[in-house]
């Protein structure tokens, strides 16, 4: 085990991190609670400051996630979905079946410039959580108490106070809700059946209010709804203490864009079209299904007919470092654009989808066809992954 192995299962360096990120996130917070004053004044200086001031406490949850764990996230979708990321208003569909999911989702959106402007629809318990409930608050995150009848001013006048942001924002749902176990899979597909609707493999029976009302609301100002499917190599089952403990996870996540003049106006229509959507987030469909060949060559690996090189993370990722990329003017919109040194090259398929490598990661074909298909992964374990509520 080398030093930094053996740092990371220590318990005092937990509570160092813990430490750094508790009394950042309370100077954040009181920082924030400072720019009220600017609302009145000028609304839209107070949420760009915001933004960054968000990304500056978010950036250390992802620096966990990618450096301090070293897990490595793999993208799947085409070339005209990457050339739109961090460049428009987006609704983003995520599965929740992982303790981890958001940090997955905060990776994504971190790539492309989206982490401070990020928004959710959150169930109004966690705006009492410290540091991240207070800084949703300050980024106005629209919080509900999942019954409709009490959500749904609550929630219409929360989506139509987005509408001018003045930052491309990705706003997150939860369909289903919840997160996945099997004894809420089992009740939700009673309800399923009950109502005369497929059942679901890998999934909880979506809640459509809060998606047709954020579609009805934010008509106008959001271009598109990106279906997110996310995945874990391994059947693994993935956990903050993992992350914690520098476990090194492997995600797979599919992302398909819908423009929004294709999501129905009527509210039925779109209801149902979300069910249709969920019916088709099969990973069998979405990710390939055997596990490819690795061998080692000197400096890289091999993935017939691929070669992944891999690079060391940038210092960037540590929690004292990284709020200095706050302030640089090139990166406050988009940090580093694809394809660039940080290795998000796309590599085609035979099957029309691209393969983003990840950020430690670049990628050359040479003496390959192009038409050859990318190796696969590992199918997904027949039975649905579930993970514990917290």
């Amino acid at each position: 085990m080398g030093l930094l192995a053996y740092l990371k299962t220590q318990f005092v360096v937990h509570l160092l991190i813990g430490f750094v990120f508790v009394v950042s996130g309370l100077l954040i917070n009181f920082v924030q609670l400072c720019t009220l004053v600017l609302w009145p004044i000028n609304k839209q200086l107070y949420r760009r400051l915001n933004c960054r001031l968000a990304y500056s406490l978010w950036s250390q949850l992802v620096m966990l996630l990618e450096w301090w764990s070293g897990t490595e996230c793999t993208l799947f979708t085409d070339q005209a979905t990457v050339d739109r990321f961090g460049k428009e208003h987006v609704v983003i569909i995520l599965n929740h079946n992982f303790e981890i999911d958001f940090l997955c989702g905060w990776t994504m959106s971190e790539r492309f410039g989206m982490l401070g402007s990020s928004k959710v629809l959150a169930k109004r318990e966690l705006l009492y959580v410290p540091l991240i409930g207070w800084t949703w608050y300050f980024l106005e995150i629209v919080f509900c108490k999942r019954k409709w009848e009490e959500d749904r001013d609550t929630v219409i006048q929360g989506l139509k106070r987005l509408s001018d942001y003045p930052e491309y924002m990705w706003f997150l749902l939860y369909c289903e809700g919840t997160r996945f176990t099997e004894k809420k899979h089992r009740v939700s597909m009673e309800v399923a059946v009950s109502k005369g609707l497929p059942v679901l493999k890998y999934h909880l029976l979506p809640r459509t209010k809060g998606f047709t009302t954020a579609v009805q609301c934010l008509r106008g100002t959001v271009a598109a709804v990106y279906d997110v499917t996310l995945n874990f190599r391994g059947n693994k089952n993935p956990s903050l203490l993992g992350i914690l403990y520098g476990k090194k996870y492997e995600a797979d996540m599919c992302v398909r864009r819908f423009p929004l003049e294709e999501i129905p106006l009527d509210e039925k229509e779109a209801a149902q079209w979300l069910h249709k959507l969920y019916q088709e987030k099969v990973w069998e469909r979405l990710f390939p299904s055997r596990e490819p060949e690795v061998q080692p060559q000197g400096d890289r690996m091999e993935r017939d007919p691929c070669f992944i090189k891999r690079w060391p993370p940038g210092v960037y990722r540590c929690p004292l470092l990284c709020t200095g990329r706050l302030f640089h003017p090139p990166l406050l919109r988009s940090p580093t654009p694809p394809g660039s040194e940080w290795g998000r090259a796309p590599v085609p398929t035979s099957t029309g989808m691209l393969m983003m490598i990840p950020p430690r990661c670049s990628t050359t074909r040479p003496h390959q066809d192009s038409s050859a298909p990318f190796p696969a992964y590992p199918t997904p374990s027949p039975d649905p992954i579930c993970s514990p509520d917290l």
